[in-house]
């Protein structure tokens, strides 16, 4: 159990005061520090020639260095939480400043997993604290908020893109200006960040939020149905990172205007916000599996329109469906995990998070080879949704071995944080 981050907080403040901190700092970290690449590649790629290919290995360097970030947090437990997120957050501003300094391809690789380390750096700093002690009425809502704003970020990154395509700004000043808007967060989210806190216990975060739960015991036993529940998490990660990548390279090829495709990446952003605060109420009292994989089958489907419909609408769908999902699953993995495993929770959603990032540096590398070999951003998204609704169906044929109380724990009092 970790300590209260503020242990002097008002019973009076609201769970929105407790959390808007926090949720700035993750729209930061997460929004422009991981997900910025997505709504720029397309203005990389028209104004220097890039291939698919290139856009592919920078974005899975990002993922990497995220990957990077999260083990190190596991080998390195942070001990000085707000100095380590102060650090990281101006990390993941100046590396967004550096994008511009350099046209190598090469480079800005360097640039994307050194940015990628950062920002999971940042996450940790966050996941692994609390606006309120554990049991506080108020804690649900709080942590809801707090990842919403995951969500918050790539919404807003998506609407400066929007707004800077509009006024024909290029890549690089795309760049300077979301390098800013990083110090801008960072500065508003930093007052009510630094406070005195007492000494929190980090794990090992998924991508989009990170449990506190104890030091595992060394005897735990992993029950031997986590490597399969992992394998799924990881196809997971391969299946939605390669829209989360090319979304508006795809609203670009149906609608060349970027006031009509340059939407695609602010609603997928603001369907992520929304589901962080929806689902929790939608969900509860249903075994989290299930809610796995009902959602999952509606990324699938998202991704399935979006290839097979060369129209606008079908990629509004896939913002939406995509969107509103992939926090969904990633919660509701890492409780199937954390409950099947019993006392060695910890381990399961280190190896959750582990094949997530994982399949997130793969995704867009078999996006590569397949385009190498002819294949369009159509063909890519409809093998990617074959492989997730494979998943989905398979995940239906695990048994519920190490399953016990608690299963129902899609909910409010269930929520990750």
């Amino acid at each position: 159990m970790s300590t209260p981050a503020y242990p002097s907080v008002s019973d009076s403040r609201s769970a929105a005061s407790l959390a808007w901190p926090a949720a700035l700092a993750l729209a930061a970290a997460m929004g422009i520090g991981r997900f910025a690449f997505t709504p720029v590649w397309p203005l990389m790629a028209q104004e220097g020639g890039l291939s698919l290919s290139q856009g592919s290995w920078m974005a899975s360097a990002n993922y990497a260095g995220y990957l990077l970030g999260a083990l190190a947090a596991v080998a390195w437990p942070v001990r000085h939480a707000r100095a380590q997120l102060a650090i990281s957050l101006l990390a993941v501003a100046l590396l967004t400043l550096a994008m511009p300094l350099t046209h190598n391809v090469a480079v800005w690789c360097a640039l994307r997993l050194a940015a990628g380390y950062a920002s999971a750096s940042a996450f940790i700093c966050v996941a692994s604290s609390r606006a309120v002690p554990q049991g506080d009425p108020r804690e649900p809502a709080t942590a809801a908020l707090t990842y919403a704003g995951v969500g918050a970020g790539i919404a807003l990154t998506g609407l400066a893109c929007l707004g800077l395509m509009a006024w024909q700004v290029g890549a690089d000043g795309t760049w300077l200006i979301l390098g800013a808007l990083t110090l801008a967060l960072s500065a508003m989210a930093w007052p009510g960040l630094n406070r005195p806190a007492a000494a929190a216990t980090p794990t090992a975060p998924s991508a989009a939020n990170a449990p506190n739960t104890p030091t595992p015991a060394p005897s735990a036993r992993l029950p031997r149905v986590i490597p399969r529940l992992a394998l799924h998490y990881g196809i997971f990660g391969v299946g939605y990172i390669i829209p989360a990548t090319f979304l508006p390279a795809m609203a670009k090829q149906v609608i060349p205007n970027p006031a009509i495709f340059g939407w695609a990446w602010p609603l997928f952003g603001l369907a992520a916000a929304v589901s962080c605060l929806l689902v929790p109420r939608l969900a509860r009292g249903r075994d989290e599996k299930r809610v796995w994989q009902a959602a999952q089958a509606l990324m699938a489907a998202g991704m399935l329109a979006a290839a097979l419909w060369h129209h606008i609408t079908a990629v509004i769908v896939a913002a939406l469906l995509v969107g509103g999902t992939f926090m969904v699953i990633t919660q509701a993995g890492i409780l199937t995990a954390r409950r099947m495993a019993g006392a060695a929770a910890p381990r399961a959603a280190a190896i959750m998070t582990a094949a997530f990032a994982a399949g997130q540096i793969l995704g867009p590398l078999l996006a590569s080879w397949a385009a190498h070999w002819g294949a369009g951003l159509a063909q890519v998204l409809g093998g990617g949704a074959a492989l997730l609704a494979l998943s989905a169906w398979r995940l239906g044929k695990i048994t519920t071995e190490g399953e016990g109380a608690g299963h129902n724990a899609i909910g409010p009092k269930g929520c990750i944080h």
